[in-house]
């Protein structure tokens, strides 16, 4: 009897490792929007679409009938919501969001790994799959997969005009504090792939690109030591617009009738990551980076070996 009840245990661990190696991360595609809080969305809409060039696709209403949040379409993947609400905890940023190809299969990947998560993925009122997780900086984090009956899939194809400054978020800022706890989330967990470091002094990291795992879009750790007031939230937690032809962008802005509206000079420089941009505030302080895809010179600029900022 000893020997079949051997092999009975042998059987069970050999199938519960297999169930426990089967719970693999689905995929991760890319940046699907960031939300943020706004103090007056008819101020916000006019930069966002009146400025920027784009359209609002729909809107989600209260009790009362007023508009809650204001979905801008960038293109049939990612959007800007806007919240008008109050900023809970940090700063303007309501939360941000990565699209994947299974909800249900990123909670119980997520879950395997040590992650709380809710007990069951949701449907958002727009019709999609999604749940919200924090990563260790208290960030919201939403996973959401599109449906096809969706409201975002519903509207594939529309609400792009040609006014877009940009047809393509390709990163995403969020203020990061200690790194060790953000790689082993962000790279450890969710698969996301380190590609550059930067530092603005050179003695000191200021920037960490961390890749999502199954595309090209971004999310980009704004490092820091001290304490962030709402003005450098603003700066930090942004939002990175990819154009072609940096000088055209901004040449487009300075024609347009919005640009009377909007009291801040339109700066082209090259960042320390070498490429040519462009820096905007909403009229809440939110940051909105236009960026060309290449270095000005195009040659790659080296990753920095400074150390992350001692909090």
């Amino acid at each position: 009897m000893k020997r079949p009840a051997a092999l009975l245990l042998l059987t069970a661990f050999i199938f519960g490792s297999q169930g426990v190696a089967k719970v693999k991360r689905p995929r991760i595609l890319g940046v699907a929007h960031m939300a943020l809080y706004v103090s007056d969305l008819r101020e916000a809409r006019a930069f966002y679409k009146d400025l920027l060039g784009f359209a609002e696709v729909y809107s989600l209403k209260r009790d009362d009938g007023s508009d809650r949040i204001a979905f801008v379409k960038i293109n049939d993947d990612q959007y800007i919501e806007l919240f008008a609400e109050s900023p809970k905890q940090d700063g303007q940023l309501n939360h941000i969001a990565f699209f994947t190809d299974s909800a249900e299969g990123m909670r119980d990947y997520l879950a395997s790994s040590g992650i709380k998560v809710p007990d069951k993925v949701g449907k958002g009122r727009i019709g999609n799959s999604n749940f919200n997780i924090l990563d260790p900086d208290g960030h919201t984090v939403e996973i959401v997969e599109y449906q096809p009956d969706s409201w975002t899939r519903r509207e594939k194809g529309k609400f792009m005009p040609d006014t877009r400054i940009s047809t393509r978020i390709v990163h995403l800022g969020v203020l990061v504090g200690a790194v060790d706890p953000a790689l082993k989330f962000y790279r450890d967990v969710l698969g996301f792939q380190e590609f550059w470091r930067g530092s603005s002094t050179g003695k000191v990291l200021s920037w960490i690109n961390m890749r999502v795992p199954d595309g090209n879009d971004y999310l980009e750790f704004m490092l820091y030591a001290t304490p962030q007031d709402a003005a450098q939230m603003g700066v930090k937690n942004h939002i990175c617009l990819l154009v072609p032809d940096i000088k055209q962008a901004v040449a487009t802005l300075e024609s347009r009738p919005a640009r009377k509206n909007y009291n801040r000079p339109i700066e082209i420089r090259v960042g320390i990551n070498g490429k040519r941009q462009a820096n905007l505030f909403d009229p809440d302080g939110t940051r909105i980076e236009l960026m060309e895809p290449n270095t000005a010179d195009g040659k790659p600029v080296p990753s920095s070996t400074a150390p992350p900022p001692i909090r």
